[in-house]
């Protein structure tokens, strides 16, 4: 069983950086795909980046493309997730996400998740 916790959210201005972490344990870290995803409020749960458990493979949403940025640190146990040029639309609490198997865009397919942190982008 795999924990995750997020930390790192905050309110920012728009064109800002910041940088989101997820911390995992009860699990060997390398062996999972980790993944962000994002839910505004009032809206689905949206993909936003995904790294491969293997191979260094990663995966973006087109919104971000450019963007962000999605790392690991596999002897830290964590994720990261570089957000540059934020934007309003940004505004959302992020997740961190984990499987055992490939990339995936699909909330659906990942196992486990952490409780989120808020992040808030203003004008």
């Amino acid at each position: 069983q795999v924990q995750l916790v997020e930390s790192g959210g905050g309110p920012v201005q728009a064109g800002d950086s910041l940088r989101v972490s997820c911390v995992a344990s009860g699990g060997t870290f390398s062996r999972y795909t980790m993944a962000w995803f994002r839910q505004a409020a009032g809206k689905e749960r949206e993909f936003v980046a995904a790294f491969s458990r293997t191979g260094g493979s990663t995966i973006y949403a087109d919104s971000v493309k450019g963007r962000f940025t999605i790392s690991r640190e596999n002897a830290k146990n964590t994720v990261y997730l570089q957000m540059n040029s934020l934007k309003p639309e940004d505004t959302a609490v992020y997740y961190c996400a984990a499987r055992l198997l490939l990339l995936s865009t699909k909330a659906s397919e990942y196992n486990y998740w952490g409780q989120g942190t808020q992040v808030t982008v203003s004008n």
